[in-house]
């Protein structure tokens, strides 16, 4: 499993003109899924993103989470996280999950985030043709992932 997370001011994801999904402040997650992935990388990359100290304290310091400044998370599934154009100028996909194992995943770890004590959890449509918009905080973006 593997995510971007980046830290926002605000992020909102819209489908066919129309807003699905918006955050104020928090992260927004794009979120890939392997053909290997299964309920355990969810749980630890829901428990992680969670536990993130990406957010300043009053001396400046990343050293607030999610739920220190009341964030939300906008999460979205990416299956291109998993493309590779190491051949060629078409990347290749056959590492992301198909449709039908990727999305009760996805499901699951956008569960998993408010388990983990995250109280606004939005989403993207999966499977659809999405417009992300954010303004991204810092810039501050990580890339996380699994074993």
């Amino acid at each position: 499993m593997r995510a971007v997370v980046q830290r926002v001011s605000k992020a909102d994801v819209t489908v066919n003109g129309e807003m699905v999904g918006q955050i104020g402040r928090g992260f927004l997650v794009l979120l890939g899924i392997a053909h290997a992935d299964e309920r355990k990388e969810a749980d630890w990359m829901a428990r992680k993103i969670a536990g993130l100290r990406l957010f300043e304290d009053n001396e400046g310091k990343m050293n607030l989470s999610l739920a220190d400044v009341d964030g939300a998370v906008l999460a979205v599934s990416q299956f291109t996280l998993y493309g590779d154009a190491r051949k060629g100028r078409r990347p290749s996909f056959i590492e992301a999950a198909r449709p039908e194992h990727a999305q009760p995943l996805y499901d699951y770890f956008c569960q998993q985030l408010a388990a983990e004590g995250v109280v606004v959890v939005e989403r993207g449509v999966f499977q659809a043709e999405m417009k992300v918009s954010l303004i991204n905080d810092g810039p501050v973006t990580l890339w996380l992932e699994t074993e």
